[in-house]
């Protein structure tokens, strides 16, 4: 393909790009960018293990969530864990006065010991669930949550069952508008599914983490894929090179089993090689590697709605300049394909 075809082709993707989604079959509208509102809670421990991304400043946490609402941004995405409830309560300062003009999810299944910045233990018993929503309601200061969401992600499907006849319930209440499953595990997804009110699973999803089966699922049930760890824990951001540390009290410290974009506290070099081997195609176009990697999600599927942590002011609105560039055109997807696959 010579260079004016590929410009043509950016040109033509960008024209047709709509920055906006159907959120699953809920019919609720969001943008096509989200924001996770994890690292906003601050440090906060699970299990006696640290969960949180290091100090932050409410003020400035604030002042990002409004930068985002002014680019364009309208769904946000947070969990009663994060800050155990901390960040729940800042996102309520956020919106106040703005609530009809955003689309509120969060998630519940742990137990949150409010005020010490705990979280431990399964809390998905119905009486839990009804607990867990009433204490994410008033800390974000609304009568309703758009999105309600298990986070246990390998939850036993039987007790999976129980949860989502209680979320029927709290739908029809009108207390939740629509619910889904945070899990990468598309049987758990798929029986949760089963729910009419269900419209959502939030997974894994990265140019370096694609997850193929939950997509092909997400579309033809017709939900929506809501997408964590879209700049893998900021490695796709191009600010961590070999040599960078985190603060203790920063889950990236740490050497969580799961963790796979960071060994021992650094880059995981694999991946940093990886990312190297796409970062042009990424940052075509004037797009920071950033707002690539963003791209390259949009590209994947017209069902998702990645959703990039923030918390500056400087990272909500280079995140949200990734709605004016669009998805990348299918030769660049391609092209990024048959570069990881080399």
């Amino acid at each position: 393909m010579t260079q004016n075809e590929t410009q043509n082709e950016t040109q033509n993707d960008t024209q047709s790009w709509t920055a906006t989604r159907t959120l699953g079959r809920s019919g609720i509208e969001v943008s096509a960018l989200g924001i996770g509102c994890w690292a906003i809670g601050g440090p906060w421990t699970m299990g006696g293990t640290q969960a949180g991304w290091g100090a932050v400043d409410d003020d400035e946490s604030v002042r990002a969530l409004h930068a985002a609402m002014a680019a364009g941004v309208t769904f946000f995405d947070t969990a009663a864990n994060y800050g155990a409830g901390h960040s729940e309560r800042v996102l309520g300062r956020a919106v106040a006065g703005r609530r009809d003009d955003v689309v509120l999810a969060t998630k519940f299944g742990y137990g949150v010991r409010d005020g010490e910045r705990h979280v431990e233990g399964l809390a998905v018993a119905p009486d839990d669930v009804r607990a867990s929503l009433a204490a994410s309601l008033r800390r974000l200061g609304t009568d309703h949550v758009d999105l309600f969401q298990l986070h246990v992600g390998d939850l036993d499907p039987a007790a999976a069952d129980d949860v989502r006849a209680v979320l029927e319930d709290l739908v029809a209440a009108g207390s939740v508008r629509a619910y889904g499953w945070s899990t990468d595990d598309v049987a758990r997804a798929r029986r949760f599914a089963a729910g009419p009110a269900c419209t959502a699973v939030q997974h894994q999803l990265n140019v370096l983490e694609d997850n193929p089966e939950m997509l092909a699922f997400c579309e033809q049930a017709g939900l929506a894929s809501i997408d964590r760890g879209p700049l893998g824990m900021g490695l796709l951001t191009g600010k961590y090179d070999a040599g960078a540390a985190f603060a203790p009290d920063d889950v990236r410290a740490g050497g969580a089993a799961w963790m796979r974009y960071f060994v021992d506290g650094r880059p995981n070099p694999e991946w940093l090689q990886r990312i190297a081997a796409v970062r042009e195609v990424l940052t075509s176009g004037g797009r920071t590697l950033a707002q690539g990697a963003l791209a390259w999600i949009w590209a994947r599927s017209p069902v998702t709605v990645p959703i990039p942590g923030v918390r500056t002011v400087a990272q909500a609105e280079a995140d949200a300049g990734a709605l004016a560039h669009g998805p990348l055109t299918p030769a660049q997807l391609a092209e990024v394909s048959r570069l990881l696959a080399a």
